[in-house]
């Protein structure tokens, strides 16, 4: 099982970590942008939609990415002061009451606006360089699917927890010195469990 969740998590990091690069051509077609429009008096047409489609690309495709390293952003005032058990139920309801059918919606939802883009090869009405917006449509049921499979392998992390009393091993990435320390906790807990078997 261990093999199955980390495949996940890798999976997960390296989508996220393909679509950051989506920061460095949002970065450079902004520079780009105001120098010829403010240096040049040139600007494009461009601009805008290629900021809107690579901000759009990298929130949505990073969801996965962020679940995977347990980067989202929690109301953990209490939730920290529950034991380890607590918490994995906590996590495990709320994966399946929100995120769960979240996930399946954006799949269902997103599959069938990204067929009709496609069908129509729909452009942005917004733009006026018309710029082809149905590729980009399709990243919407690609992103509820990772994020599915990424909250099912959560899910499965929290019924271990709940049933060992630590939480499994997972990928790790570059982390905040506080998510560094409650690993470090977590980690000294496991150890204590395993030792008291």
């Amino acid at each position: 099982m261990t093999r199955l969740l980390h495949f996940i998590d890798s999976l997960s990091a390296w989508t996220g970590k393909t679509f950051a690069w989506c920061i460095m051509i949002l970065t450079l077609s902004t520079c780009y942008e105001v120098f010829v429009r403010y240096v040049l008096n040139s600007p494009t047409v461009w601009a805008f939609d290629m900021s809107v489609q690579m901000y759009g690309a990298l929130f949505m495709m990073a969801g996965a990415y962020a679940l995977s390293q347990d980067a989202h952003v929690r109301g953990d005032v209490v939730y920290r002061l529950m034991p380890i058990k607590w918490q994995a139920g906590v996590d495990l309801v709320l994966y399946m009451l929100f995120l769960v059918p979240g996930a399946l919606t954006l799949i269902y939802y997103g599959a069938s606006y990204a067929s009709d883009a496609w069908f129509y090869k729909e452009v942005s009405w917004s733009s006026p360089a018309r710029i082809q917006i149905y590729f980009f449509k399709t990243l919407i049921p690609i992103s509820g699917t990772l994020v599915l499979l990424q909250g099912l392998a959560e899910a499965v992390r929290c019924i271990q927890c709940m049933r060992d009393g630590y939480w499994p091993a997972r990928l790790h990435d570059v982390q905040e010195t506080e998510t560094m320390l409650l690993h470090e906790k977590e980690d000294l807990a496991r150890k204590q469990a395993e030792q008291a078997q």
